[in-house]
C-alpha cells in the first residue's frame, strides 16, 4: 500500500532536521521540501504505509516545538500527488469547488478524502506559496460531486477547526476556468 507523510513546520531551520530525520529513519521518497509562506517548511514523503509512518513520528519529534501539523495518509489517490505538483489540465468544467485551509497538510487531506467521495478531479492543491500559510484546494466535476467532495473533505479527520470557507461554483465563467489551469 502506497502512503504519504506530511510535516509542516514553523521554523525552517527545524523543518530541515525534520526532513533528514524523516530520510535517514526510513525507506522513504522525498516529494517535497521546501520554504513555504509566513515562514513555514514542509516536508513530504512517500512510500510505503509502516516506513510512511515511522518516517513522519520521526519528523514530528524532530520537529519539537516548532511543529504545526502532521498526518499520513495511507492509500493515498495518486491524483492528489500530481495536484500537489501543480495545476492539472481537465477538459469540460461544470462545477468547480474550492476550499481554503489555515494548514498545508490540511488541504492535503482534504484532497484525498475529496476525491475518493466523489466523481471530481483535483485541478490543483496550492501549498502556502503566496498564501500567507494557508492553502487551498480546487476540484471540478459534475455539481452534486462537487458538493459532496467538498462536504467530505470539510468532514475529514483531523481537518476541525482548520478549514477557512469553502464554495461550489455552478457553470463557472470561462475566463475564470482558463485563470485557475
Amino acid at each position: 500500500m502506497y502512503a504519504i507523510g506530511v510535516v509542516e513546520t514553523l521554523s525552517i531551520p527545524l523543518g530541515i532536521l525534520a526532513g533528514d530525520q524523516m530520510l535517514k529513519t526510513a525507506d522513504v521518497r522525498l516529494l517535497s521540501a521546501q520554504t513555504v509562506c509566513a515562514g513555514k517548511y514542509i516536508v513530504v514523503v512517500a512510500g510505503e504505509v509502516a516506513a510512511v509512518r515511522s518516517a513522519a513520528s520521526a519528523g514530528v519529534e524532530s520537529a519539537a516545538h516548532g511543529l504545526v501539523d502532521s498526518l499520513v495518509i495511507p492509500n493515498v489517490d495518486a491524483r492528489v500527488i500530481r495536484a500537489m505538483q501543480g495545476a492539472c489540465d481537465i477538459g469540460q468544467v461544470q462545477a468547480v469547488g474550492v476550499v481554503e485551509t489555515f494548514s498545508l497538510a490540511c488541504a492535503i487531506q482534504v484532497a484525498d478524502a475529496a476525491v475518493k467521495a466523489a466523481a471530481v478531479e483535483l485541478i490543483e492543491v496550492r501549498l502556502g506559496r503566496g498564501l500567507g500559510g494557508k492553502s487551498f484546494v480546487i476540484l471540478t466535476g459534475e455539481v452534486a460531486a462537487v458538493r459532496a467532495a467538498i462536504d467530505a473533505g470539510e468532514h475529514a479527520e483531523n481537518t476541525e477547526g482548520l478549514v477557512v470557507s469553502s464554495v461550489v461554483i455552478p457553470s463557472p465563467h470561462p475566463d475564470m476556468v482558463r485563470a485557475l489551469m
